[in-house]
C-alpha cells in the first residue's frame, strides 16, 4: 500500500522549501521536522488504542491511549533528521538504529550497524528514511527488522521514486509506504527527480 499526502497544504509548503536549492541547512532542518510531523501523523492514524477513565478538572470521562510499544528505526544518517519529530508525535516510542552505506559506483547499499530494542513485542515499527530512491537500502533494512521478529512495518519517507516503490512492492508487499510525494523517476546516478538533492548533506550542511 502506498499513501501519498502531497496535497496537504503544510506538505506542499515544507516540501517546496526542501526542494529549493537556496534553502540553507537551518531552514532545511526546520522544514524536515515540520514535514515529518505531518507524515508520521498520517502513518499513525490507524494505530490501535484502548480506552480508560480519566479525570478532568470537572468529572470522569473516557480517555484513549495508543497501544504500544511503537518503535521508530531511522536509517542512518539522513533518517536522524526525522527521528526527534517522530518520537514527539507518537508518545512512549522506542528507538532502534540501522546504518546503511551506499556504494557510489554501484548504487548498492550495505548494512554496517544495527541496534534494536525488542521488536517481537512491538505493535508497529516505523522505518524512517527521507528518500526512497532505488529501494535497495529500505528492502535490506526491512530484511534486518524481520529477522529480529518485526511483524508490522511501515516505511515513512518524504520523497519516493516509482522505482523504489516497485522494488518494495516486489520484495516486501506487506510493508505499507507513507510519503509526502511520489516523484517522477531516478536519473542515471540513481538520484530522485525532481527530488531535493542529497538529503543528508543538506540536513547536516556537509
Amino acid at each position: 500500500m502506498i499513501n501519498e499526502i502531497e496535497k496537504h497544504p503544510l506538505v506542499l509548503h515544507h516540501l517546496t522549501r526542501l526542494r529549493d536549492v537556496s534553502t540553507d541547512a537551518s531552514a532545511f532542518r526546520r522544514s524536515c521536522a515540520a514535514l515529518t510531523r505531518v507524515v508520521v501523523a498520517e502513518a499513525a492514524k490507524d494505530l490501535r488504542t484502548e480506552s480508560f477513565d480519566v479525570e478532568t478538572p470537572l468529572e470522569t470521562t473516557e480517555g484513549w491511549r495508543v497501544l504500544g510499544p511503537i518503535v521508530f528505526v531511522p536509517i542512518l544518517r539522513a533518517g536522524l533528521g526525522m527521528l526527534e519529530s517522530a518520537i514527539e508525535t507518537v508518545p512512549g516510542s522506542r528507538v532502534g538504529y540501522i546504518g546503511m552505506e551506499r556504494d557510489e559506483a554501484t548504487a548498492e547499499a550495505n548494512c554496517y550497524y544495527a541496534k534494536m530494542p525488542d521488536l517481537e513485542s512491538a505493535s508497529r515499527i516505523y522505518l524512517l528514511d527521507p528518500m526512497l530512491a532505488t529501494g535497495g537500502s529500505a528492502a535490506q533494512c526491512v530484511d534486518q527488522l524481520k529477522q529480529r521478529g518485526a511483524k508490522e512495518i511501515v516505511m515513512v519517507c518524504i520523497v519516493a521514486a516509482p522505482e523504489g516503490i516497485a522494488l518494495m512492492k516486489e520484495l516486501h508487499p506487506d510493508v505499507a509506504i507513507v510519503t509526502a510525494s511520489v516523484d517522477r523517476q531516478l536519473n542515471e546516478k540513481k538520484y530522485i527527480l525532481p527530488g531535493l538533492g542529497d538529503f543528508g548533506d543538506r540536513l547536516f550542511d556537509t
